[in-house]
């Protein structure tokens, strides 16, 4: 008996002490994981340097204008002018590839011109080459006629007030009445908007929208189009007749003279216009209890 109790003096130190290593390993690899967590990089945005006259320095590009891309173009870089507000007078442009401007009155020395080549309908100019990129950005007399610089911001704004207009034109075509919705395609379709369902309207309606934004938002503000829609379902239906010069609006009962439409001036138009005076606000309250 005296034996089993030495053993299990003997053990008990040596369990408690393996429990204390295991313990201190724990703690070291937990240690160890912590300090070896990498943050992570913040994001710097690059910003181009900008020289003493305003001018950014980037490289750009600069495309010819319209659907054919030839192998190679070459435009003028010399005999050319640009009127100089500032001086009052017009200043020789050439672009020389020993010079550090295109001014013909500041070059110094030899002028060794240089050509002007766009490849494949384009033309990328480093950054390094300001001399060149102001002559195509501010100074030379075919910018944005026979070329353009390309501008990434620019074409995204311009995108993006596109998307927010189409957004803004489909809600309001969703939230439209059907009178107004058949007011406005009747602009775009004519007759056939009398022969369409209230879906296939509904449909037509937004497919517009979505397709011209900026038009619909007009036609969707200009009170004139209702009047004017109304004034066409009231010829289509008989109640008014318009003689065949589309000078004169009749009753289509009686043919008696309602009103002249004055030259150069749509008929619907004119007689949308007429409604809202007091003789033709009569008239209107007439027809719309016919029609309804």
């Amino acid at each position: 008996m005296a034996k089993k109790k030495e053993t299990k003096k003997v053990v008990e130190p040596l369990i408690e002490k393996n429990f204390e290593e295991v313990e201190t390993m724990k703690e070291v690899v937990t240690e160890f994981f912590e300090e070896t967590v990498v943050a992570k990089p913040k994001r710097v945005e690059k910003k181009n340097s900008i020289l003493e006259d305003g001018w950014e320095l980037k490289d750009r590009i600069y495309r010819l204008k319209g659907s054919k891309k030839p192998i190679s173009r070459s435009i003028r870089s010399a005999n050319i002018h640009w009127f100089d507000e500032k001086k009052g007078y017009e200043r020789e442009l050439k672009y020389c590839q020993n010079q550090k401007t295109v001014f013909v009155d500041e070059m110094k020395g030899d002028q060794r011109l240089e050509h002007v080549i766009f490849r494949n309908g384009m033309l990328i100019v480093d950054k390094q080459k300001t001399v060149l990129q102001k002559l195509l950005s501010l100074y030379h007399p075919d910018r944005d006629k026979l070329f353009y610089e390309e501008k990434p911001v620019a074409a995204a704004t311009n995108e993006i007030a596109w998307l927010e207009m189409e957004i803004e034109a489909l809600n309001a075509a969703r939230n439209i009445d059907i009178d107004m919705a058949e007011a406005i395609m009747r602009t775009e379709i004519g007759s056939k908007v009398s022969e369409m369902s209230s879906k296939e309207l509904k449909r037509d309606l937004l497919l517009y929208a979505k397709r011209n934004p900026e038009l619909f938002l007009e036609l969707a503000s200009d009170e004139n189009v209702v009047l004017r829609n109304f004034g066409i379902r009231a010829t289509e239906m008989g109640i008014l007749k318009l003689s065949p010069d589309q000078r004169t609006f009749l009753w289509g009962s009686n043919d008696r003279k309602l009103m002249n439409v004055p030259f150069d001036e749509h008929p619907y138009s004119a007689l949308a216009a007429w409604f809202k005076t007091d003789e033709g606000m009569e008239i209107y309250s007439n027809i719309e209890k016919r029609l309804n």
